[in-house]
């Protein structure tokens, strides 16, 4: 599935009263200053849980340990990585330190490696994209761990990576030489072969070709470059301190053609100096080669497809190479033209080999998806175990670009697609049985979040990219309440406070073409009914920049992306276009983020927070006293000099026990009013930090949550902040109306920055947030 949005399990830190620890308790001014009836705003969560949803994302490629085969680790394109557990578990390897605030362009991995001299030590490359929209480079970073990714260290690459790009589950870009492991070499996608010395720290250029693209050259290709695709090295052996010095190199058609090349297979006979061509079958000239595998007995099994990329399409070849051992020869073992191969995994040697191979790009039933040959590929030993067998879960077609077999047990396959992960453990059998093992593998993009009041049935309701809407009723189960389970993006919702049941939600369905929806819901969920037409511009802009609430059933104000909000009366058989809203600053996409003044519901507000931080006018407040039907813009905001942001960087919040009662962040600072936005309190001790070396700006205050208060507490809310005081970024924590904060979080909990967040109404503490494509996290 497509990810659109870029967006950690350790021990919990020892729990104080109320379940906090520690903590800066700078006190800084706020509109509601009381004496405290108790002590000073104490904050960390004590645990971190990730709410079930079950994959839900791209996993890119499961990367086997070469000798302790109990090892295993999964790379997903936007959600970081993860290391196998066994028992159908994972653990997240990519939440904590290295992954902070300033870091959501380095969770999506292009690539894994592992020492195979030292089963503790991995590496992975990472960046979320291998250039921007002019096609100006972004390099990205290799991470080191010795633990096997409890902590890590990271250094800054010198070429660019595309973990969430075309073709992101070609077969690893980075090996580590078998025999001298501190030798590394990573195929890039715009700039050679690299090679380097000292376990990542340092990179030069290869002898295959020192052509880098330029940004031109990427933007004229028209889809992300995959240039060099992977290398596998001449060895059997493992240890020894010696130069592995026979190696081959994949390269995709794009850079053979810009770089001057003349084959899309070169060998190196001393260790990557130097390079010539070797002649590839004239049937897969030209074609991509998405995994190749080398055998004990130095037999190469390369995959080759038309097309490349995520489902691409065929025709596909599976070929058997001699290598130097069989003088280079080549041997047609399976061809499809319906989709294509994506990846291909041996077990054995010779002609008793089984050989598993993922098609790609298949969607309905009667299509191959894994193919299984127990004899080396012979004519007619092929066979179907896939399509057409017992699944237990959902999908299993279409990104089916990895597979692997285990190296202990070859009744145990796995493969990837665009939903995570299944896994056969009786592929012998005459009808094999799947299931998904992604127990704590969770990568969604959330996109927003809403909790209900106290005593409601339900978690809180998610709005998603890919997945959809969903209401969240077990927090340790998938959910099933949902306005649709068609692929597409849930972007907003919004519960009745008077009346909980009743539920309202936006989104938009994926396919062939792209189709807004709005839906209903008057029983918490189990059923719902879609809105029989839209407000203007929700069918014409669909970028997941939306806001939707309800202010009593079958009223509603819809504030759809680059548009000026509507509202219903009547479930949305009609809509009436709000009077005295503007259409919102430009810049970027942007939206009216609406909020309903749950004490008194007629009283609606919309924020404006300014499209973009280049924009010159700044965020606005706009009140409605008829619930939502017309707009008057509040003078204090005009006084209080939102700066401008865009829409991910700006929120406003209203706290369900007291009218008029506003919190807004702008990005850099947050702001308290308690009479409707007529006056507003800069709370001092947020501030962003500029960006620094690879490392992104860590926003001063970006998101803002309001939950259960503390029994006691002199402010009726507990208050939560996504941002930086005093040069720290996390969640911040306070209990006393913004008089002093907390850390909420740490470090061994970031997620490369956290995206939306909902505090829960039924117990102090809990929070819901997103981490970069990490799905839902909640605390205690």
């Amino acid at each position: 599935m497509y990810r659109k949005h870029s967006i950690i399990i350790s021990a919990a830190l020892a729990a104080l009263v109320a379940g906090c620890s520690g903590g800066d308790r700078t006190a800084g001014p706020s509109a509601t200053a009381q004496a405290p009836a108790v002590a000073a705003t104490v904050g960390s969560a004590t645990s971190y849980t990730s709410v079930k949803w079950g994959g839900g994302g791209y996993v890119t490629g499961l990367i086997y340990h070469p000798t302790s085969y109990n090892v295993m680790y999964a790379r997903t394109d936007v959600g970081g990585a993860y290391r196998w557990n066994g028992g159908g578990s994972w653990t997240p390897i990519t939440d904590g330190i290295g992954f902070g605030g300033g870091d959501g362009a380095f969770h999506g991995v292009e690539s894994i490696a592992v020492d195979p001299t030292n089963d503790n030590k991995v590496y992975l490359v990472t960046g979320i994209v291998s250039h921007d929209w002019q096609g100006t480079p972004i390099n990205g970073r290799i991470y080191v761990s010795g633990d096997r990714g409890a902590s890590w260290t990271h250094y800054d690459l010198p070429f660019p990576v595309g973990g969430n790009e075309n073709a992101r589950a070609i077969g690893e870009r980075l090996k580590a030489d078998p025999t001298n492991p501190s030798t590394l070499f990573y195929a890039s996608r715009t700039a050679g072969l690299w090679k380097s010395t000292n376990s990542g720290q340092t990179w030069t250029q290869t002898g295959l070709s020192s052509k880098v693209l330029s940004a031109s050259e990427i933007q004229g290709l028209g889809s992300s470059p995959v240039g060099v695709e992977q290398i596998m090295f001449d060895n059997s052996n493992v240890g020894g301190g010696a130069t592995t010095w026979i190696m081959y190199a994949a390269i995709a058609p794009d850079y053979v053609q810009k770089a001057g090349l003349t084959s899309t297979m070169y060998k190196s006979v001393n260790g990557g100096a130097s390079w010539t061509p070797v002649s590839v079958p004239s049937s897969v000239s030209g074609y991509y080669v998405p995994h190749m595998v080398r055998t004990s007995d130095g037999n190469y099994y390369v995959v080759f497809n038309k097309n490349a990329g995520q489902g691409a399409g065929g025709p596909g070849y599976l070929y058997r190479f001699g290598g130097v051992n069989f003088n280079e020869s080549w041997t047609q073992l399976a061809t499809t033209t319906q989709g294509g191969y994506g990846g291909v995994s041996v077990f054995g040697t010779g002609s008793t080999a089984r050989i598993a191979l993922a098609v790609t790009g298949t969607w309905s039933a009667g299509q191959p998806v894994v193919q299984l040959s127990d004899a080396g590929g012979a004519p007619g030993s092929w066979r179907e175990i896939a399509d057409g067998m017992q699944h237990w879960g959902g999908g299993f077609r279409g990104w089916v670009d990895d597979i692997e077999i285990d190296p202990t047990n070859k009744d145990h396959i796995l493969h990837i697609h665009g939903g995570g992960v299944w896994e056969t453990w009786n592929a012998s059998a005459a009808s094999p049985s799947w299931d998904a093992p992604v127990n704590n593998l969770e990568e969604t993009a959330t996109l927003a979040l809403v909790t209900p009041p106290a005593g409601a049935s339900y978690k809180f309701v998610n709005s998603a990219g890919d997945i959809g809407n969903w209401v969240q009723t077990d927090l340790a189960a998938t959910p099933t309440r949902t306005p649709n389970s068609a692929w597409g993006n849930g972007d907003a919702a919004d519960v009745l406070w008077s009346d909980p049941n009743y539920i309202v939600a936006a989104g938009i369905i994926s396919g062939g073409s792209t189709v807004a929806y709005g839906s209903w819901s008057g029983d918490s969920g189990n059923s719902w009914s879609n809105f029989a037409s839209l407000p203007a511009g929700a069918s014409t802009n669909f970028a997941d920049t939306v806001s939707i609430v309800t202010t009593s059933r079958n009223n509603i104000v819809w504030a759809p992306a680059n548009s000026i909000p509507s509202w219903t009366s009547n479930n949305g058989a009609s809509w009436t276009q709000v009077s005295g809203l503007p259409t919102p600053n430009g810049g970027l996409n942007n939206a009216y983020r609406l909020v309903v003044d749950r004490q008194s519901p007629n009283k609606v507000y919309a924020f404006d927070g300014g499209g973009a931080w280049w924009n010159s006018t700044t965020g606005k407040v706009y009140q409605s006293t008829d619930g939502g039907h017309s707009f008057a813009l509040v003078q204090g905001s005009v006084a209080a000099n939102f700066a401008p942001n865009d829409f991910g960087l700006t929120t406003m919040v209203g706290n369900p026990n007291a009218s008029g009662d506003l919190w807004v962040t702008d990005g850099n600072a947050v702001y308290h009013s308690t009479n409707s936005g007529a006056s507003w309190t800069k709370l001092s001790g947020f501030a962003t930090v500029a960006a620094s070396g690879s490392t992104g700006p860590l926003p001063g205050a970006a998101r803002i949550a309001l939950g259960k208060a503390q029994a006691g507490a002199s402010y009726s809310a507990a208050v939560y902040v996504v941002g930086t005081r005093g040069g720290v970024w996390g969640i911040w924590h306070s209990d006393d109306g913004g008089a002093t904060w907390a850390r909420f979080n740490d470090d061994a909990h970031q997620y490369a920055g956290i995206g939306v967040i909902a505090a829960d109404w039924s117990t102090y503490g809990r929070i819901y947030f997103s981490g970069n494509g990490r799905g839902v996290i909640y605390t205690n």
